[in-house]
């Protein structure tokens, strides 16, 4: 199966929100802590910038009302535990195309991608190969609840990248 170049990058390890040009979102899950309000409590790391190196995947595209997404989570989840990449030997990548606050909930759009270099099987998955493109990224790594993660964004997207004085 060809690759489809992601052409636009908004990058992170569990879930993202749009951001400005080339940025990637690295958000993770790990170190877990749980919070007052009993959701896991969330532990934002410093803005860093990386050269991203062009990265193929295996992308679930998500079309739609985002609040069907755990729909496609789960079958992304699934095809994951199949195919035998789990997280710790297989990255995972989340593009968030659009904005769910700013997108009417039919133009939304996510892919949900996992590294690998393997041909994908025709399986009915709906899985597709895409190459996220190299380059330069702006990364805030997130520690905590999936609820929480938007949080994480806005403050790399809204905050930390106007004042940053990157393009």
């Amino acid at each position: 199966m060809a690759d489809q170049n992601v052409e636009e990058q908004n990058v992170d390890n569990d879930a993202v929100e749009p951001g400005k040009g080339g940025d990637i979102v690295d958000v993770v899950k790990d170190g877990q802590a749980a919070g007052d309000d009993g959701k896991r409590a969330q532990h934002a790391q410093a803005v860093r910038i990386v050269d991203f190196p062009a990265t193929r995947v295996a992308a679930m595209e998500h079309r739609g009302d985002p609040r069907l997404l755990g729909e496609t989570i789960a079958r992304f989840i699934a095809w994951r535990k199949a195919q035998g990449l789990p997280p710790r030997l297989a990255a995972t990548y989340n593009i968030a195309w659009t904005d769910p606050a700013r997108t009417p909930p039919a133009d939304y759009r996510m892919d949900l991608c996992v590294v690998t270099g393997r041909e994908l099987p025709e399986d009915g998955s709906g899985m597709v190969a895409k190459t996220i493109p190299a380059g330069r990224c702006a990364v805030l790594r997130h520690i905590g609840s999936d609820d929480l993660l938007g949080l994480s964004a806005q403050r790399l997207i809204g905050d930390w990248l106007p004042a940053s004085g990157e393009p």
